[in-house]
């Protein structure tokens, strides 16, 4: 008989176990089973020495990608230096601009006290005349050493005298200018908020501080007098200060000395000298900079050998070798009058004159 676990077959042949211990070491109990993967090989896996049946998946990334992180931190960064640059742009606009102010000028006739010295020889005036050490032309207006300001580089200190020293070769040591054939030489250096002044100065000159030509520049009457020597003398000084955080300002303070001689009278014509002493204040806001444009804000003139009875508001009408200051004082001012400037007049001291 058979015990209550063996089969009813009875136990089967072989060992003492039974056929079930063949078995036993392949035989998996229920939770191996249930913790086995089950995969099952493709056809075309199969054919090919069972290779494996199914791909991985890459894992699912949470998140954004890289590729949208970059865009993100790009699209930060510029906008961060849009506003930097709009904040701190060193030619930003100002909010409020101030206006531009009108030339104050001022023209002062100096008279000689006798006949006005003379000689054939430009250079021989020129060594024993004051401006016997003058350089010639523009070499005669050098720039100074320059440093930054609180609220200027150095670049932009820099501009702003160099566009003066334009100015004043230009409007001062041009023969063109200086014989009245150009302005727009001059003209093209000034804001653009003076222009409407300047062009009224030269179509309706007027003695009234504001609308004189001999303001702007410097030129002689071409029907009395020509240049002699190409070569003008000058000397001065250039400076730079800042105003405020948006105005530079410059101040020009230069003698000029020029040879002339009688319009059309040849080279064997007696030559003399003539003087001019000009100031000049200058005004740059950061557009003026940018532009290479100035703001004259004031000229004061001091020209001769002159006749105080003549108008210099046009042209100055040059004393030449040779001759005297006509009797009589400048134009009469009525005090009664308004918007007019006061006639002046000076005395040319016999020490500014070349001895001959």
């Amino acid at each position: 008989m058979g015990g209550p676990g063996d089969p009813p077959e009875g136990t089967p042949e072989g060992a003492p176990g039974g056929g079930e211990d063949e078995y036993r070491s392949v035989v998996f109990d229920e939770s191996f089973v249930r913790a086995a993967r089950l995969q099952e090989f493709s056809a075309q896996e199969r054919i090919a020495d069972h290779a494996p049946a199914v791909r991985r998946r890459p894992p699912l990334r949470r998140g954004l990608s890289r590729q949208a992180l970059v865009l993100v931190l790009l699209i930060a960064i510029a906008f961060g230096t849009a506003i930097y640059m709009g904040v701190r742009h060193p030619y930003q606009a100002p909010t409020a601009s101030e206006p531009v102010e009108p030339l104050r000028m001022t023209v002062i006739p100096l008279a000689p006290e006798g006949k006005v010295p003379g000689t054939a020889d430009p250079a021989y005036l020129y060594e024993h005349s004051p401006a016997a050490q003058f350089k010639s032309g523009a070499e005669g207006v050098p720039l100074p050493a320059s440093r930054r300001t609180a609220h200027f580089s150095d670049s932009q200190v820099v501009t702003a005298l160099t566009t003066a020293k334009d100015y004043i070769v230009r409007s001062a040591l041009d023969p063109d200018v200086l014989t009245g054939r150009e302005v727009r030489a001059v003209r093209v250096l000034l804001d653009p908020d003076q222009l409407d002044q300047f062009d009224q100065s030269f179509s309706r000159p007027t003695a009234d501080g504001r609308h004189a030509p001999t303001g702007w520049l410097v030129r002689f009457d071409p029907a009395r007098a020509e240049l002699a020597d190409r070569r003008i003398r000058v000397q001065g000084t250039l400076q730079a200060a800042e105003a405020d955080s948006s105005t530079l300002e410059v101040t020009a303070d230069h003698t000029f000395v020029y040879a002339l001689r009688p319009a059309g009278a040849g080279d064997k014509a007696e030559v003399s000298l003539f003087t001019v002493r000009r100031e000049l204040h200058f005004r740059f806001d950061r557009d003026d900079l940018r532009l290479h444009q100035a703001q004259l804000v004031v000229s004061y003139v001091q020209a001769g050998p002159l006749s105080c009875a003549e108008d210099s508001t046009n042209h100055l009408r040059p004393l030449l070798a040779g001759q005297t200051a006509k009797e009589g004082g400048p134009a009469g001012t009525d005090p009664y009058a308004t918007g007019s400037a006061t006639a002046l007049c000076g005395s040319l001291a016999t020490s500014a004159q070349p001895k001959v």
